[in-house]
């Protein structure tokens, strides 16, 4: 217990930089559009980029995570954020592509993580486990949400994303003390194949729960990645401040880390994993389009309260779907597997902020897009809700 104890702390820590990495250039996204004379449509074409990416390299490392060790990817993942980064300062067009593939290359982080977790984890608490490591995330958001917006208000956005460099590389020195340890199950045989794109991904598809669990991704991530891309940006279209609309953003994502860690213990012991996404997922649905229905007319208080709302759902899935997907994957394959779940998930975040970034571009309004990109979820919720009724049936 003790052990798992520290692999879920440095798990936790890990992935919470990574996000921060990934996530602060879309939060203090207004004044580095303004400075480099940019359309706010073309943030969807960067997030895009990421999620390609991201989408490669989650459906092909798990060979690479079996034949380093997750420890080793995971300092990989934080030093490539941290370069990410910084090929985005100079502010060049080029060196901002750069900069998106270098963050989606970081995307083997919950891979590699949940390999690791899966190995000391018992089968019973691995969706309460799961869950906690995946706070990590809206940690990482209200990290970035909060402390983003302020150092750029002081110091400008560049040393915003230095002070996150900093933090990347010097943990990935840290996690070289438990190395021996959580990389001893490293099969240096292993070796890397263009087949395991295609393997991870049939295995996934030829496998009806994985198949499903991959759909939901698809909705889930790509519904959560246009919220982080356009939500602060949106409030300050409605006429708040960077550091207001930077709070509510914090304050929102907030509510996933007990969130994320309630609907763990939920299905852990009440409902059936399945049934509890496809809830949640009917729930993104609504919440995310009662986002799109924001004026200027509507009370502060208001807006917080269903931004919540939406962190409670479109934030707080990950840990019951990471912990089925390891539940359901081969002792050996875990990383693989999950990944090629999580592939999905970024297929849909190169689609999804892509649609919204058109719906802008064509109407010019940042409200109809939450709607749009929040029917996959609605779809998503009906199919896993009617699979799991029929199955018992």
């Amino acid at each position: 217990m003790k052990i798992l104890s520290i692999a879920l702390g440095f798990m936790f820590i890990q992935q919470s930089f990574v996000t921060i990495g990934k996530v602060l250039p879309a939060v203090i996204a207004p004044p580095i559009l303004l400075e480099l004379n940019i359309d706010p449509s073309w943030l969807g074409v960067y997030v895009g980029i990421i999620a390609a990416v991201s989408l490669a390299v989650q459906a092909g490392c798990g060979s690479v995570i079996v034949r380093y060790g997750a420890l080793r990817i995971s300092q990989v993942t934080l030093l490539v954020t941290g370069l990410g980064l910084v090929l985005a300062m100079p502010g060049l067009i080029v060196l901002m592509v750069l900069s998106a593939i270098a963050i989606g290359i970081s995307a083997s982080s919950t891979p590699a993580s949940s390999h690791l977790l899966g190995k000391y984890t018992p089968a019973k608490y691995a969706p309460l486990v799961f869950s906690i490591k995946q706070t990590s995330v809206p940690m990482g958001l209200l990290t970035a949400g909060l402390a983003g917006p302020i150092l750029t208000d002081f110091y400008g956005w560049r040393s915003a994303l230095m002070s996150v460099v900093g933090m990347c590389v010097l943990f990935a020195i840290v996690l070289e003390l438990m190395r021996d340890e959580f990389d001893n199950d490293r099969d240096l045989t292993r070796k890397f194949q263009l087949s395991d794109f295609k393997g991870t991904i049939g295995l996934v598809l030829r496998q009806g729960e994985l198949r499903s669990l991959a759909l939901g991704c698809f909705a889930f991530v790509g519904l959560q990645t246009t919220f982080i891309a356009y939500f602060v940006i949106y409030l300050t279209e409605l006429g708040f401040s960077l550091i207001e609309a930077g709070t509510v953003f914090s304050l929102a994502t907030a509510v996933a880390i007990p969130g994320r860690i309630f609907w763990g213990w939920i299905s852990s012991s009440f409902i059936n994993p399945r049934v509890m996404l496809g809830l949640l997922a009917i729930f993104m649905f609504i919440t995310v389009s009662l986002t799109g229905m924001f004026s200027d007319n509507w009370a502060s208080w208001l807006i917080v309260v269903v931004s919540a709302s939406v962190s409670a759902t479109v934030f707080s899935w990950h840990g019951v779907t990471l912990a089925e997907a390891a539940r359901l994957a081969p002792s050996s394959m875990r990383g693989a597997v999950t990944g090629g779940v999580l592939s999905f998930g970024q297929f849909g975040g190169l689609v999804l902020p892509l649609i919204y970034s058109l719906c802008l571009s064509i109407t010019g309004s940042y409200q109809l897009g939450f709607f749009v990109c929040g029917v996959p979820a609605l779809a998503v919720g009906v199919l896993l809700l009617h699979s799991t009724l029929k199955f018992k049936a």
